[in-house]
């Protein structure tokens, strides 16, 4: 090592951490990840890996005193973690550029994060916190419905839900607890408006941020992001409301060196901090949509500040449009990924990452972790940025094992959670709702052919338009179903018996996943009978 090379440990080495390892590298420094997964995908990136859990503060203050005190350490850095604690813990017990740990602290705490902005009267929602045990608190809360639940110490999402009466708090609060590492939750007045994401970086006291994006949220009660677009569309007034809360925020929370990452509505009548971290954000944007669409690496500005360098410039060098966009899964385990070299010809898509593979399990989503992987485009018009991102979501598909119990309770039940793939007009679900499962042939009148495989015919022209969650219209569905189809033999029963009711359920219910899963289920079926029983298995109709 040279005496002007730089070493700087990052905490985590997933997907996340990749811009950092990658610009540390770029820069010529010495870098030291740390990650509990042995296996990380940023883990080889690295001069030097550490296996370690990223809560284990004092094991990670240990090998950060290793490496200072036998060939030197110059800073510490996360970014879409929930470990700035133990970045601003490292740095304060080392003599590193940081925050206090109590900064650090506050901006992870959400509990203690609203009585900070409470105290400077920063805009923010009412809120009681309680600990685990202490849920008999929340009788105050009768009247101020809906509320918002969280956990204080967690992000993407996990644990988050609104709760529309009393009866189902507590339940939502032993949820929320779950993902709580210090065992509390915290229960907030719903804000109702759009929510934006900012990042900031603080160089001596001078904020300065990086453009707001627009949150793409989904599936209530939950608040799930499908994307988000930067930057955001909103106008003047709004983005400039939205910056000025943010700013207020980091000052009352006392972040005045390093990166700051805030989630900030807007009710119509002003700006409401969601909540603001001390480090740079996740979901893709400090790493991949900002950079795109403004041209500077606020990762690598992050890292000079951590390392207790000036920033460097930040000036913005081109104004495109970045999108990032997510695919996602009904319930069951993944068979494989389909189309993913086809998205990625989409022009414009930068990148396709994945979550998953053959053998994942995979849930509709409740929160931000749960998503089976995001595309990103980058382009200068705007439109076509989104529209490129939202085509190549469409090219991808999960394709699902076989005749799995969570797969068909998520078809056939009776929940009205999540909601369907296709939400039609209620003329077409009833007649939808009115088919038998099955038809025995011959009413090849009535049957519409798809591949070698004849379905029961229906007129969905009038909701052709519509478009399911990844993206894809009822219409592109049926043909990209066909095409699959037709690449495989028809099986035994196929001359004797058509799907009715229980293909186009599945259908509108779960997409092309639905769709394809009800033939794969009944692919090795050798009669009509054996099929017929299959279907009352599923109890379609109960």
């Amino acid at each position: 090592m040279t005496p002007a090379q730089k070493t700087i440990m990052i905490l985590g080495a997933g997907t996340m951490q990749i811009p950092a390892l990658s610009a540390a590298k770029k820069k010529g420094w010495r870098v030291i990840a740390v990650d509990g997964n042995p296996c990380a995908p940023g883990a080889g990136i690295a001069d030097i890996f550490e296996p370690v859990d990223l809560k284990e503060e004092e094991t990670l203050l240990n090998r950060a005193r290793f490496y200072k005190e036998t060939s030197g350490l110059d800073g510490i850095f996360t970014a879409g973690t929930d470990f700035s604690l133990s970045v601003a813990f490292i740095a304060e017990n080392l003599g590193l550029p940081g925050i206090p740990v109590e900064v650090a602290r506050n901006a992870t705490n959400k509990a203690l994060m609203r009585r900070i902005f409470a105290l400077h009267g920063v805009p923010g929602p009412a809120f009681l916190s309680c600990r685990r045990g202490e849920l008999d608190q929340l009788s105050a809360l009768s009247g101020t419905f809906p509320v918002v639940v969280k956990p204080v110490d967690s992000m993407g999402a996990r644990g988050v839900q609104m709760v529309q009466e009393p009866s189902l708090l507590k339940a939502a609060c032993e949820k929320a607890l779950a993902f709580s590492r210090s065992g509390g939750v915290i229960v907030e007045e719903f804000i109702n408006g759009p929510e934006f994401s900012v990042d900031a970086l603080v160089y001596q006291g001078q904020i300065h941020a990086f453009g707001i994006a627009d949150r793409h949220i989904y599936f209530p009660p939950f608040f799930v992001e499908l994307g988000h677009t930067f930057p955001s569309a909103a106008g003047k007034k709004i983005l400039q409301d939205v910056e000025e809360v943010f700013r207020q925020g980091i000052k009352a929370l006392g972040i005045d060196n390093g990166a700051a990452k805030g989630d900030i509505f807007h009710t119509g009548g002003g700006a409401v901090i969601g909540e603001i971290a001390a480090r740079l954000s996740g979901g893709y944007m400090s790493g991949w949509t900002c950079p795109y669409a403004c041209g500077v690496d606020i990762t690598e500005a992050a890292m000079n500040i951590a390392l207790g360098l000036p920033p460097g410039d930040m000036s913005p060098r081109r104004a495109w449009t970045s999108a990032e966009r997510a695919f996602i899964s009904i319930p069951g385990t993944a068979a494989g990924l389909a189309g993913l070299e086809r998205a990625l010809e989409v022009p414009g898509v930068q990148d396709v990452f994945t979550r998953v593979e053959a053998g994942s399990p995979v849930k509709f989503p409740e929160n931000n972790v749960e998503k089976c992987g995001n595309v990103i485009s980058a382009l200068p018009e705007r439109k076509s940025a989104f529209r490129a991102a939202e085509k190549a979501v469409s090219r991808i598909l999960v394709r699902l094992e076989p005749g799995g119990r969570q797969t068909a309770a998520f078809l056939f039940g009776n929940s009205s959670w999540p909601p369907p793939a296709f939400n039609l007009p209620e003329s077409l679900a009833r007649l939808i709702r009115t088919l038998p499962a099955w038809l025995l042939l011959p009413t090849r009148e009535k049957t519409l052919s798809l591949g070698y495989r004849p379905v029961a015919a229906i007129d969905y022209a009038e909701a052709a338009n519509l478009k399911d969650w990844n993206y894809r219209s009822l219409a592109s569905t049926l043909n990209h179903l066909a095409k699959i189809l037709k690449k495989s033999a028809p099986p035994p029963w196929a001359s004797n018996l058509a799907l009715g009711g229980v293909f186009w359920l599945a259908l509108i219910r779960g997409g092309l996943q639905g769709a394809l899963w009800i033939f794969d289920s009944l692919e090795q079926e050798k009669t009509a009978e054996n099929v017929q029983e299959r279907i009352k298995e599923w109890k379609v109709y109960q």
